[in-house]
């Protein structure tokens, strides 16, 4: 019985120290690369741990008929595949996408921000465009492409901004005339914050929308600013 119980506290201290590396630094204790690294290899390592002493827990307590063992041991067991798992399939998603957080869905004229500037001082990373990224955005994610609402300008800027409020952001400007918004997305765990803009122009009868996600923090935004133009403009279609 206390091998199952050693198993079950080792799988939810796994656990706990993913949310606990996010937390880590979000208030400060901890730079980006610590809380990463640390906070996952940690994680990986107390995982993996856990389902050895939960397999082990598992099988005395089957063999001596101890119910509550078997219990504590299986959920020690799903804990510490959990906590490994987490970690394995973030560092999978790292290397099957480029070292890039400047997605967009123009790489030849993407669009600029102006009322976020004030807001990123001092951050890592900066707004200029590299045409390198774009070589890489383009080999990676070729479905980030602009779309065309069939639409006039204005309805389809009253549209774009209702999405981009349904999904959450920060709305930081919304400049009609210009046909502009900018917002800021915060991430759940980690808190990164990423910088959104919206720029939409006239297409025949319709409107062309394009959405460029910059992240402030990382030299890879591990697929995250695709995604999120991929979620928003899926949102802006299927409205």
């Amino acid at each position: 019985m206390a091998n199952s119980v050693l198993a079950f506290l080792l799988g939810a201290v796994a656990v706990l120290v993913l949310p606990a590396a996010g937390l880590a630094y979000r208030t400060g204790m901890l730079p980006l690369p610590a809380a990463l690294l640390q906070g996952m290899r940690s994680a990986a390592y107390l995982g993996v741990a856990a389902i050895i002493v939960s397999a082990i827990a598992m099988a005395l307590a089957y063999r001596r008929r101890v119910r509550r063992g078997i219990v504590l041991a299986a959920a020690g067991l799903v804990l510490g595949a959990l906590a490994a798992g987490i970690p394995l399939r973030w560092q999978r998603t790292a290397r099957s996408v480029p070292p890039i957080h400047d997605i967009t869905t123009d790489t030849v004229d993407p669009p600029t921000f102006e009322r976020v500037v004030a807001l990123r001082a001092g951050a890592p990373n900066t707004l200029d465009y590299d045409p390198s990224v774009g070589q890489q955005q383009r080999a990676a994610y070729p479905d980030v492409m602009p779309v065309t609402l069939p639409v006039p300008p204005d309805a389809a800027f009253e549209h774009a901004l209702d999405t981009a409020r349904d999904a959450g952001w920060d709305i930081v400007d919304a400049d009609r005339e210009a046909r502009r918004i900018e917002a800021t997305d915060t991430t759940f765990w980690f808190g990164f914050k990423d910088d959104v803009v919206i720029r939409l122009t006239p297409a025949g009868a319709g409107t062309r929308v394009d959405v460029r996600s910059v992240s402030r923090v990382g030299r890879s935004d591990i697929g995250t600013n695709a995604r999120r133009i991929r979620e928003y403009l899926a949102s802006l279609q299927a409205g």
